[in-house]
């Protein structure tokens, strides 16, 4: 090819030739934890790192290396890295650059499990961690110091839907001699590539778009070759043993080739849903980057290829009212993950951030009443047929 390749061929071709595994269409899956040495000279120089080859499957194994070269490839970075989960990645790469006495600013909203790793995890270890509301990037600047080696954000954030400007965040970061880690789970690379707006380090749970089938939990981070190697090599082998199974990257392999199609599919019929929920009168407020009342609709489009498949929203009535109608839906799933074929919907108080006190949640800007929809890839009318049902439940009538 004389240009280079566009990003669903890179997904489904990028370093795997037929021809070169007896003609196997699909990757060869290695199931294997140990590998052979062709000489102890040989094993005592991949040892050393003198000679590259695979060791052991808690370092490296070829089918996650495959996933790990088009992962970095999609999200324009040097080299990646394949984890057990979203949280392994998170963790690993965390313990990997960060020591007692340092500074890890994030942003005002987490998702939950990061925000109890970073509370109950890293200040149990003598690390500061700050909350800075980073949609307005001057508070980073005010917020940064001395001690400050990470910057840490989602965008879009779970669960709420908040934008970070990751160039804005990435210039003042760097100027102060931080890193910049980005969660970019809920737009995956192709909505948004991080990396090319200046981030060092970008964090994905793979159990989500990634995979996109419910069928697996896997995580990956990417970013300049000599970071992830000690990332590999210290913060996965040796702080959390977060490896992935070579039958999971399989998995993940298998998603990567439909990732465009499924994103765009995705993607409009949440802008549809979106638009209908604004418009039913038993709803208060839809948070949505793809809307025209979207507070930051401006940054959605500019850093955005598409809005996403994530909506988060609210009833006139409240809490109640939010749990009537999930309990009267009947297609749609009362489920915490999202990504997947399935429509998924969840109350984040009480099921995804509930590791937030009360008081945490309102400061953070997660409100009790708000509920979070994870928009499939089934037919748009049934997801619509089936909100409009739950939203007619009779404790719902008197605001329709």
């Amino acid at each position: 090819m004389t240009q280079t390749p566009g990003f669903a061929t890179r997904a489904i071709h990028l370093g795997h030739d037929p021809m070169e595994h007896e003609g196997a269409l699909t990757p060869p899956l290695h199931l294997t934890s140990t590998f052979a040495f062709e000489s102890a000279e040989a094993g005592g120089e991949m040892f050393a790192g003198e000679r590259p080859g695979h060791v052991y499957s808690r370092i490296s194994n070829p089918t996650l290396e495959l996933l790990e070269r088009r992962m970095a490839s999609l999200e324009g970075a040097e080299a990646g890295l394949a984890l057990a989960s979203g949280m392994g990645a998170i963790t690993a790469t965390l313990w990997t650059l960060l020591a007692p006495g340092d500074e890890v600013i994030v942003d005002k909203t987490l998702y939950g499990c990061t925000f109890a790793f970073m509370h109950h995890g890293l200040r149990k270890f003598g690390i500061t961690v700050t909350h800075v509301d980073m949609t307005e990037p001057e508070n980073l600047a005010q917020a940064m110091s001395d001690k400050t080696r990470v910057v840490y954000f989602e965008t879009p954030a779970n669960p709420n839907m908040r934008l970070v400007d990751i160039a804005a965040v990435a210039r003042i970061a760097h100027a102060g001699g931080a890193q910049v880690m980005v969660d970019n789970t809920y737009a995956t690379p192709y909505l948004t590539r991080p990396i090319a707006l200046g981030a060092d380090l970008v964090v994905h749970s793979a159990t989500k778009y990634l995979g996109g089938h419910g069928d697996l939990v896997a995580g990956v981070v990417v970013g300049r070759a000599e970071a992830i190697s000690e990332i590999r090599l210290f913060g996965m082998k040796d702080m959390t043993g977060a490896v992935m199974a070579p039958f999971n990257a399989m998995l993940v392999l298998r998603g990567l080739k439909t990732l465009s199609l499924r994103m765009e599919r995705h993607c409009a019929s949440a802008q549809a849903v979106a638009e209908w929920l604004e418009a039913h009168p038993a709803v208060a407020s839809v948070q949505f980057p793809g809307l025209g009342s979207f507070g930051q609709h401006a940054l959605a489009r500019r850093q955005m290829a598409l809005p996403g498949a994530m909506i988060a929203f609210e009833l006139k009535d409240g809490l109640e009212a939010g749990r009537d109608m999930m309990n009267g839906l009947r297609m749609i799933v009362r489920g915490v993950s999202l990504g997947d074929a399935e429509t998924l919907i969840q109350h984040p108080a009480s099921m995804t951030h509930s590791t937030y006190s009360p008081e945490e949640r309102a400061e953070h800007g997660i409100s009790d009443g708000l509920i979070r929809l994870s928009v499939g890839l089934e037919d748009l009318s049934d997801i619509i047929d089936d909100l409009d049902d739950a939203l007619h439940q009779p404790a719902l009538r008197k605001s329709a």
